[in-house]
């Protein structure tokens, strides 16, 4: 997001596991940075919630806690169903990431702002700011900020959550506030629940009010560089050149990750482009001795941590198995990834790593299914359409034949007349002749 020439549009490599490509805009910038205008609303109230989405939709406001879902959806969920609460989620969702932390402490009034303008929109009965409990900054700035506003801001609630790896995860969240579960493959408005990161918040008070599209964010720059901290990075910016920032320089035993311990992802290129979701650049050393998986000994541990209280050895067992009926029988795809699992297995699995891939394979074969359950339906549309088309054909030969016999009928019928009215005729005639001999 910056001006110049648009040089090309094409496939690259994006920072995600599957190393997959996406099309991507290549611009060379002009040095200016210049924009244009830009359409400010200074009473969000004076349009519909309708069109409040609409122009979330065209900020490219998506969710910018990790999962990147758009958030025009979400609000459009809003709309069409009751919401009890809306919850913006200032908890981080991983160790070593700060950048909610000082978003929330430097930009509180834009983000109370940003809730009461979500609030209006989805007509939320309840909004609560939930904030870790050791942000006491961020705690502080927040609930100032409310205190200082009027009847509106009084009537958001602040709350302070545990900070207990993965409370930022959505579910977990609900579950710690409301004590109501989201169902298994629910989403939380099933339950009257909406959430939203406090990024993501800021962002649509700023795409709102100020009518400015998403075009940066904070992301948290830390581990093995000289000076940590967070940074406010314009989306497409390569990864190279924000860390160069903490006075960073390219090291062969360090490995770099886009998120944070637990879940991030590992860049195989620096070149790679900060993304709407890049939370966190963390620069790691890499380990001297690639770790080698040994054996399940089937110790539970990965039982214990697992904030979804899924059955993660057995998961694993059956992804091994390649069976992936039992794998959904145990609830796979509730499984936020969260990497506990991984963190205390004894044994080194990477069972997220197996997790990833029988939602993959799962996905995969659930395309395939349905290919082939499409291709099915139009094979019998095409037999019952041949079958149709053949018992017309029959019926209108039927038709054909019927009308022929019925006219040869009528035919048959009219030479009879004509031959009945002939006899008749010729009776007549000598019935007349016989009276004029006798006449004579």
């Amino acid at each position: 997001p910056t001006s110049g020439t648009v040089v090309a549009i094409g496939e690259h490599v994006v920072p995600h596991p599957s190393g997959l490509t996406l099309p991507c805009i290549t611009i060379e910038p002009d040095g200016e940075d210049s924009a244009i205008a830009f359409e400010p609303l200074a009473d969000y109230k004076k349009i519909t919630p309708q069109e409040l989405t609409t122009r979330i939709h065209q900020a490219g406001v998506i969710g910018m806690g990790g999962a990147g879902f758009p958030s025009h959806v979400k609000v459009k969920e809003g709309l069409n169903n009751k919401v009890e609460t809306l919850i913006i989620n200032g908890v981080e969702c991983e160790p070593y990431i700060t950048c909610d932390d000082r978003l929330m402490r430097e930009r509180a009034a834009q983000l109370v702002a940003g809730a009461r303008i979500l609030k209006y929109c989805v007509q939320a009965e309840h909004c609560v700011i939930a904030i870790e409990a050791d942000m006491p900054e961020a705690l502080a700035a927040v609930q100032d900020c409310i205190d200082q506003g009027d009847d509106e801001d009084r009537a958001i609630e602040v709350v302070a959550v545990p900070a207990i790896y993965p409370q930022g995860g959505e579910k977990q969240l609900i579950q710690t506030l409301t004590g109501k579960e989201v169902p298994s493959r629910g989403l939380p408005i099933h339950i009257g629940m909406l959430v939203h990161n406090v990024a993501t918040v800021v962002a649509i008070y700023r795409a709102i009010v100020l009518g400015e599209p998403l075009m940066s964010r904070i992301i948290t720059v830390t581990g093995e560089v000289p000076r940590p901290g967070n940074y406010e990075v314009l989306i497409g910016t390569p990864i190279e050149f924000v860390l160069q920032q903490s006075g960073w320089s390219e090291n062969p035993q360090q490995q770099i990750l886009m998120g944070g311990p637990m879940m991030g992802v590992v860049v195989e290129s620096a070149q790679l482009p900060i993304l709407k979701v890049s939370n966190c650049l963390l620069v790691q050393n890499k380990p001297e001795k690639p770790v080698v998986p040994t054996p399940c000994i089937r110790c539970g541990d990965c039982v214990d941590v697992c904030p979804v209280n899924l059955l993660p050895q057995d998961l694993y067992s059956f992804i091994r198995a390649r069976d992936y009926d039992r794998v959904q029988d145990y609830d796979i795809f509730d499984c936020i990834e969260c990497g506990c699992c991984d963190h205390v297995c004894t044994s080194h699995i990477p069972l997220v790593h197996y997790y990833r891939f029988a939602k993959s394979e799962i996905n995969t074969l659930d395309v395939e299914k349905n290919k082939s359950n499409q291709a099915r339906e139009r094979f019998q549309q095409r037999t019952q359409r041949l079958e149709r088309l053949k018992a017309e054909k029959k019926q209108h030969r039927q038709d054909k034949l019927a009308a022929k016999s019925a006219q040869g009928k009528v035919v048959e019928k009219d030479k009879k007349a004509e031959i009945l009215a002939s006899i008749q005729r010729t009776r007549e005639k000598r019935e007349r002749m016989k009276k004029d001999q006798n006449h004579d």
